[in-house]
């Protein structure tokens, strides 16, 4: 970022759609679908362009440099909108570092950090193999009784029990259970959240409904069984001061973290992490594997180059190691792939706390930024034959990583965000994608993933950007 200057541009001057006084662009931004409108606003105006929610204008930008030098102007240049913040603390919901600002999110970034080093992710690998083969043993099942398995539920319980167990150390064990009291209580609150943050009116503060009730219950319920999560493990650890050297999960990890003399991080802080694991690990994990599940079932040949490289292990998932899961390179780049075409999180909104610039607009204090993460990513100029869900645009003399198009490929496409506030959780949630698919490659054959109409997955967005209603009906094999 530089010093405004007076030939900046200004947004007033940029293309954008037509609006309506007062309410703006709003009527014309459907809340499922918003996203695919402002990426077509990005493909008709170009990649600077403005529009207005009610009477407040945003920056659109779909410049993945643009972007990136803005996410890496956090959290002093850039942070969440205020207008997030203030929803969420209605709701009832803690600050958690997805939400937290300024200081605070310093302090908590130091804490989370702390409890993603490899060290602890590796002593986190027992958790995750044990849910691995609780999802494997209800597809077993499911396949023996040529049952269709709704694939968002499914991975939803997955990523509930992996989380609970790798964050938490607590066995919720959704998967082997009829008993899904938390995840129910989590699937209500990011939608809501979503919907409230673009209302243009508050509306449930005037005129309460019966799920806005419900969703007071869900929040009270969810909040309660984060304090027991952490009364348990302040438990565990004075019970057994050994835990504070070696905590085995992220939770008892934060704890030790918190305290530290001069950390200033309090037990709400604790829990409001608490709650972002749990949301943001449930959602984005599952909405991310059902997209690549479908996308692998519409491309044979990739889904038997990954199927070969698995079942070239030659082993039981239960005998997976952490090294056997890293050598998976083809399966790594499928997930970047699908990540890159379906972002579960397909922009970010972010607001400037000084006068400042972004490619040569000016940009006051307090305006919104709507980043349109996938812009670059489905564009010609950066990836030949966008569209196309293609994996090896992620490897290198065969391995993921490494220099040239796959090092550019990472730096157009940013599902996880980029500069200091980029998702610390995004190396383990990698290992959770590459466990569950491992597990399904080697155990599996999909005989078909279909859609409720028998056309394109539809993308719905709710918080998250996930597939509409997809069916999976597997084959176990010997």
């Amino acid at each position: 970022m530089i010093d405004v200057a007076p030939t900046l541009r200004e947004i007033a001057d940029l293309p954008g759609p037509r609006g309506l006084p007062i309410v703006g662009n709003a009527f014309q931004l459907d809340r499922g679908r918003l996203h695919q409108t402002v990426e077509a606003w990005a493909r008709e105006f170009g990649p600077f362009f403005r529009f207005k929610l009610g009477r407040r204008t945003l920056l659109g930008v779909a410049d993945h440099e643009a972007l990136s030098a803005a996410l890496r102007d956090r959290p002093d240049g850039f942070r969440r909108t205020k207008h997030l913040e203030t929803i969420g603390l209605e709701m009832g919901l803690t600050p958690g570092l997805f939400a937290a600002n300024g200081e605070a999110w310093k302090r908590q970034r130091r804490m989370v950090m702390a409890g993603f080093d490899p060290t602890h992710v590796k002593a986190y690998y027992p958790s995750l193999l044990k849910v691995t083969q609780r999802l494997r043993g209800r597809w077993v099942r499911a396949a023996n009784a040529e049952q269709a398995i709704e694939l968002q539920p499914e991975l939803m319980r997955f990523t509930v029990d992996a989380i609970a167990g790798l964050a938490f150390g607590a066995d919720v064990n959704t998967l082997e259970s009829d008993d899904e009291i938390i995840q129910q209580h989590l699937d209500k609150i990011f939608p809501a959240l979503f919907k409230r943050v673009f209302s243009m009116l508050p509306w449930w503060r005037w005129f309460p409904r019966a799920a806005d009730r419900q969703l007071d219950r869900s929040v009270i319920a969810v909040n309660e069984a984060i304090a027991g999560f952490i009364a348990r493990a302040r438990a565990r650890l004075a019970a057994d001061p050994q835990r504070r050297t070696h905590p085995p999960n992220l939770l008892e990890a934060m704890i030790v973290t918190a305290d530290e003399g001069g950390s200033g991080v309090t037990d709400r802080e604790v829990a409001g992490n608490v709650l972002t694991m749990l949301l943001a690990g449930e959602d984005t994990t599952a909405n991310t594997l059902a997209w690549m599940i479908y996308l692998l079932q519409r491309h044979p040949e990739t889904l038997r180059r990954a199927q070969a490289e698995v079942r070239a292990l030659a082993l039981d998932s239960r005998e997976f190691t952490p090294e056997q899961m890293a050598s998976l390179d083809y399966l790594e780049a499928c997930a970047h792939e699908t990540m890159r075409l379906k972002p579960v999180g397909p922009f970010q909104v972010i607001e400037a706390l000084r006068d400042t610039e972004i490619a040569g607009i000016r940009v006051p204090e307090r305006t919104g930024v709507w980043c349109v993460m996938r812009g670059d990513s489905l564009s010609e100029r950066h990836f030949p034959n966008p569209q196309a869900f293609q994996p090896e645009r992620w490897l290198v003399d065969g391995r993921a990583g490494g220099a040239g198009a796959a090092s550019s490929a990472k730096r157009v496409s940013m599902p996880f965000g980029a500069g200091p506030r980029v998702c610390p959780g995004r190396y383990l949630a990698l290992l959770e994608m590459k466990m569950a698919m491992a597990m399904l490659l080697t155990h599996f054959d999909i005989a078909e993933v279909t859609t409720p109409d028998g056309g394109e997955a539809v993308e719905h967005l709710a918080f998250t950007m996930m597939p509409v209603g997809l069916t999976m009906r597997l084959r176990a094999r010997a």
